[in-house]
């Protein structure tokens, strides 16, 4: 019929050949992905830490503290103090293990938790020579990262008669080095005025050298 015959002019024949494969696109995926790869998972990350080791080189390496020549510890990591010579930090679920970081996870109503802190705070008490309501709660407490490595201003003064005693040291300078370590509020704002444990505990050691 006349209408065949006029799609048969508008429809091209079959070759009988198999459809053409679109190389391009290919190419386009393979180069893409070569491309993301590189960029975001070689050249990015590369940047990043030459970004980070030249404008901050000691908080890239991981703020540590060296003291003749030794890592005595890093300034952003708690460690356990042996000696009634040293300040102690906070107490740590995760034993100061920095592979094991985490809190109790016990819930604020569990009795186990109500035993541990009260036991905890007993002991504070009778290793500083104080009633159990003085105790600042981060002694006794635990940070929901377990190496904490600030105590707050007060946390470290309920100990100075303690480390005074036991290093032979008058309280006032004790009481200055402590004053010395203690940091203010970030950029002024934000946070709470803290001491670092382990800076403190060194100066200490530094001044006991130069006696």
């Amino acid at each position: 019929s006349e209408e065949k015959d006029t799609m048969a002019n508008i429809l091209p024949a079959s070759s009988g050949t198999a459809p053409l494969a679109d190389r391009g696109a290919l190419r386009g995926a393979v180069v893409l992905a070569v491309v993301t790869l590189a960029g975001f998972g070689f050249l990015y990350s590369l940047a990043g830490v030459g970004m980070g080791q030249a404008l901050f080189p000691q908080a890239a390496n991981g703020s540590l503290v060296e003291r003749g020549g030794r890592v005595a510890g890093s300034a952003l990591v708690a460690q356990p103090f042996a000696g009634k010579r040293y300040f102690q930090p906070r107490p740590s679920a995760a034993g100061y293990d920095t592979m094991a970081l985490a809190g109790s996870n016990q819930a604020r109503t569990n009795p186990d938790l109500r035993k541990r802190l009260e036991e905890a705070r007993a002991a504070v008490a009778l290793r500083e020579g104080v009633a159990p309501s003085d105790v600042p709660g981060e002694l006794y407490t635990q940070s929901g990262s377990g190496i904490d490595p600030h105590v707050s201003p007060q946390g470290a003064a309920i100990q100075v008669a303690r480390v005074a005693r036991a290093r032979g040291l008058a309280r006032d300078a004790v009481e200055r080095l402590v004053a010395a370590h203690t940091e203010g509020q970030q950029f002024g704002v934000f946070g709470a005025p803290r001491v670092n444990v382990l800076a403190l505990n060194l100066a200490l050691d530094a001044l006991a050298a130069r006696r």
